[in-house]
């Protein structure tokens, strides 16, 4: 009876030793995927795994790869979602170089204006105000068509430190180029004055008309270097009011 024992442990103890680890694991795997099926545990959760400095992390079974952050295009200066929200800003973009204006012949007294859509051609003339003319800024140019250049004031071009004004007189009954300033100046309109040492590009910037006993209280009087202002006398009102326009150079 010993004997016949003995024989069945043995052969018992070699059944075992045939179950290795890979038989082992197969079978957990089964068994695993037989609960999962019938009660439907889920048998992993996701989970996010931050990658260390340096290395690289693919997703693997179980595991997901963060989502970038968002970020925002509403700007030149767009900063991703983390640095706005520890409050970084990214500095505006920039050309680096300054604005460019219209380059312009020296100062020197102007000479014409030519005027083409508002039928604008006259030569200019110097003209000199004393010191009463001046204080009150009430000036009566002469009896002519052409227009006349306020000396004592700006002069157009480079190194121009004040406002440059040119006035010249409406005709009742006539056909002159100021009375043109009332009725075909228009802002946005373009037209050139002639200097002694070039020619100079300007763009109407306003057309506005004044009651004459409130025009030197107005702010044409303000200084503009290189601003222009043509007066004239405004048609459909002569004698009570003026017609204003000013203009500044373009390139």
């Amino acid at each position: 009876m010993s004997k016949e024992h003995s024989r069945h442990v043995a052969r018992t103890e070699r059944t075992w030793r045939r179950w290795n680890r890979g038989d082992l694991a197969i079978l957990l795997c089964g068994v695993l995927a037989f609960m999962s099926m019938t009660f439907g545990v889920p048998l992993f959760h996701q989970l996010q795994v931050p990658a260390s400095a340096g290395s690289a992390v693919s997703p693997a079974a179980g595991m997901m790869p963060p989502e970038p952050a968002p970020f925002t295009t509403e700007g030149p200066g767009a900063v991703g979602a983390g640095a706005a929200a520890e409050g970084q800003a990214s500095p505006p973009a920039s050309s680096g170089a300054p604005p460019v204006g219209p380059v312009l012949p020296a100062a020197a007294p102007p000479v014409r204006i030519r005027y083409a859509s508002a039928s604008f051609d006259v030569p200019v003339h110097a003209l000199d105000l004393d010191a009463a003319a001046q204080a009150s800024q009430t000036v009566e140019p002469p009896a002519t068509k052409d227009g006349y250049w306020l000396t004592p004031f700006g002069t157009p071009g480079q190194g121009s430190a004040n406002t440059t004004y040119v006035i010249g007189h409406s005709w009742e009954g006539a056909d002159a180029p100021f009375n043109h300033l009332s009725s075909a100046a228009a802002v946005g309109d373009r037209f050139e004055v002639d200097t002694a040492t070039g020619t100079i590009p300007y763009q109407v910037d306003s057309v506005t008309t004044y009651l004459k006993s409130s025009l030197k209280d107005s702010p044409i009087w303000s200084i503009v270097p290189n601003g222009l202002v043509l007066i004239s006398c405004f048609t459909q009102d002569p004698w009570g009011k003026n017609v204003v326009v000013t203009a500044s150079p373009v390139a």
